[in-house]
């Protein structure tokens, strides 16, 4: 199995870089792409890696509705897409009211992708899930919000899932932004899957600063035995130097291959 890096904030050399996440999970003869970013660079990175996206992806995995993880979709046609129900939703930041949700519509997505709904786990293969939504069960994750819907709710993004494979008889937890909260989504990996031991998370954490919240994440991984893990996209610097001193975690950045064949 091998996750590469097709788009994240931090260009790695001679790639290209855009706030946004993008990653092609490789996993058994299998050929998955994690969520898009917002422009083409996904496409771009992949061509320079010498993968064409279009040829050889075989199913699409959409984390949540918001544009920095699923514009990209524009660009590419004709696949499997997994999301959950609520990912077409209008939603927007309330400092300006501003749009985070995506560019296409539920029916533009309906007429480009097989487009599965799943608010429950989907198995993608026998050891790759989709979790579909996140219970959000512990006291620290997930309190605020500071989006809302296109009714003037408060959106607490219910779409937000995450991917967990497994390798070995350990997970890999793969996540977009966390809005469902990073522990949530672990534990419920563990849940859906049974496997107990968690060997690597990767992805958005949604931690702005080393607060309490970013304080009970560490020491949830530390209790979970989790030592390899990779915070990017949405993980602020204060996050970020907090998780490397724990952690001595290493930055991602376009490009990069994540191999797990051992």
């Amino acid at each position: 199995m091998k996750i590469i890096v097709l788009t994240e904030n931090c260009a790695g050399s001679g790639f290209l870089a855009e706030h946004g996440l993008s990653y092609l999970i490789e996993h058994e003869g299998k050929k998955v792409l994690f969520d898009t970013g917002h422009t083409d660079i996904f496409i771009k990175n992949a061509n320079t890696l010498g993968i064409d996206i279009q040829k050889e992806v075989d199913m699409v995995v959409l984390s949540h509705g918001h544009w920095d993880h699923g514009d990209g979709l524009q660009y590419i046609a004709n696949k499997t897409l997994i999301t959950h129900p609520g990912a077409f939703i209008k939603r927007f930041r309330n400092k300006d009211n501003s749009s985070l949700g995506l560019k296409l519509s539920k029916k533009d997505i309906e007429q480009k992708f097989n487009l599965i709904l799943k608010n429950v786990p989907y198995y993608i293969t026998d050891e790759m899930v989709f979790l579909g939504q996140i219970p959000r069960l512990n006291n620290f994750e997930s309190r605020t919000t500071n989006f809302s819907d296109e009714s003037g709710q408060p959106d607490f993004v219910i779409d937000d899932s995450a991917i967990a494979v497994i390798q070995n008889n350990e997970l890999i937890v793969i996540t977009g932004c966390s809005h469902s909260g990073i522990c949530n989504i672990i534990d419920y990996a563990i849940k859906v899957t049974g496997i107990n031991n968690v060997r690597t998370v990767i992805g958005g954490f949604h931690l702005k600063e080393n607060n309490l919240q970013t304080k009970c994440t560490k020491d949830f991984l530390k209790k979970k035995g989790i030592n390899k893990i990779y915070p990017s996209h949405c993980t602020e610097l204060p996050a970020l130097v907090a998780f490397y001193e724990d952690f001595n975690t290493e930055q991602l950045k376009t490009g990069m291959v994540l191999n797990y064949n051992i």
